[in-house]
């Protein structure tokens, strides 16, 4: 039986195997690949790497019980803007929306960018532009996702299948054929900056990998059963990456020595070359490709559903309410893709900062979020909570404490990239207010 769609309104197509597909493909992407190496100077012991792997994850897990809770009580699109609006009103929920936005728009472009340097390395011959490379793999993404929700939907469960699969397939192979590439004697090096900066580099390196693990309550309104779906498939999709996490880096730390490690741009494909030449070193770059574009999927995926509801809360541009016939917010997909491609033209020194920009955009909004669920549970208390978040009120404030600290961390760790951040933070107030303004203006 086809689902009756009113005017501007997203359909209930979603069940939990999307829900898992696309928390598992709206977080590895390329991170687990390349931070490895970063990591490993950062840190120098096999055993320091996999506890901060570990620690993240764990963070991410428990995060993932502050967004059920939140995402049951009110299933509406839009996630941490929904949650911070309602706990603290317009404005609050306008910044919570734009940050938790521009952060992954700033993803999509550093995606399709660092996707575009792979079609180079397949193609070094080619001698095409990369930022025309990456506008034309957003432009087939918004052609995609312009199909409908479930198109989108099952495009995203197809590659986190390939995904999970292939980072599995990397792991036995390290552990087979990998033991002769060991160096035992040189499974050691001495971080440069000290234990607690090299903490605090590793930590923020990990913590963009696991951005994506709140994925699903971006579409909460679009399951078909969120109450039930929602905490099944947001703890199973975390708790699969976790151990997919821990599993490739101990496959790393077994094939390639800790000094070969260390300023390893790419370590996956470096393992691979250690096995089995530089050739096969091409197949680990068609993965990541593979991988690169599951995350670009999800990301544009889910990134206009935060819009489209704050234009249908008054607190956007009121256009971007339009849906189309397939269930797809045709508007605010254009219009989230149109500003990641200009991102991209701007050039590539831009570029190469958009994962720090948009990391620091994500830990503010897991902040406010867990924020957000204090402050509900106190302002709301009878508000319906099919699911509640154990521990409370310990876990929430530790989690609180823990991204305000990560956020304070950004800022100190890279000052030139937050400075972007920054900015809007300090012009945020004046935008609500023209926002505001104009939507106003156009009721009258």
């Amino acid at each position: 039986m086809a689902t009756e769609k009113q005017p501007n309104e997203l359909l209930k197509l979603l069940g939990i195997g999307f829900g898992i597909a696309v928390t598992i493909g709206g977080t590895i992407g390329t991170g687990i690949l390349r931070k490895p190496g970063p990591v490993a100077e950062y840190l120098g012991n096999p055993w320091l790497i996999m506890g901060v792997w570990l620690a993240v994850g764990i963070y991410a897990l428990l995060g993932v019980l502050c967004a059920v809770e939140l995402a049951v009580s009110m299933p509406k699109a839009g996630a941490w803007y929904v949650y911070a609006k309602r706990a603290f009103g317009p404005f609050v929920g306008f910044f919570t929306g734009v940050a938790s936005w521009l952060g992954t728009v700033s993803a999509i472009s550093f995606g399709a960018y660092t996707w575009s340097e792979y079609v180079d390395v397949l193609f070094p011959s080619a001698n095409i532009s990369l930022q025309i490379i990456a506008t034309i793999i957003l432009v087939l993404l918004l052609g995609l996702h312009l199909l409908g929700t479930k198109v989108g939907g099952k495009s995203q469960e197809l590659i986190s299948i390939i995904k999970a699969v292939g980072l599995l397939l990397f792991v036995v192979f390290c552990f087979v054929y990998g033991a002769e590439t060991r160096e035992a004697a040189q499974m050691e090096h001495v971080a440069k900056d000290g234990l607690f900066a090299g903490l605090l580099g590793a930590f923020l390196a990990v913590f963009y990998t696991f951005d994506g693990w709140h994925t699903a309550t971006y579409f909460s309104e679009e399951n078909t059963n969120p109450t039930k779906n929602l905490p099944k498939s947001m703890i199973l999709g975390v708790l699969a990456i976790l151990v997919i996490y821990l599993l490739v880096n101990a496959a790393i730390l077994y094939v390639i020595p800790m000094d070969q490690l260390v300023g390893s741009k790419l370590a996956a494909a470096d393992a691979v070359e250690l096995m089995f030449g530089a050739q096969a070193g091409k197949i680990l770059t068609i993965f990541l490709m593979i991988s690169i574009f599951g995350i670009l999927n999800a990301q544009v995926m889910f990134a206009p559903r935060v819009i489209f509801s704050m234009s249908r809360d008054g607190l956007f541009w009121k256009k971007l309410t339009q849906v189309n016939s397939k269930g797809s917010p045709a508007f605010a997909l254009s219009f989230t893709v149109m500003l990641s491609i200009i991102l991209l033209i701007a050039g590539k020194e831009l570029s190469g900062k958009l994962s720090d920009i948009a990391t620091f955009f994500f830990i503010l909004s897991y902040t406010l979020g867990f924020a957000s669920l204090i402050r509900l549970r106190k302002t709301e208390p009878e508000l319906d909570r099919p699911f509640k978040v154990p521990l409370y009120p310990f876990l929430p404030w530790f989690l609180l404490i823990i991204s305000a600290l990560f956020l304070v961390g950004t800022v100190i760790g890279d000052l030139e990239s937050s400075s972007f951040a920054l900015i809007f933070i300090a012009i945020s107030y004046p935008l609500f207010l023209l926002v505001k303004k104009q939507n106003q203006e156009q009721t009258k």
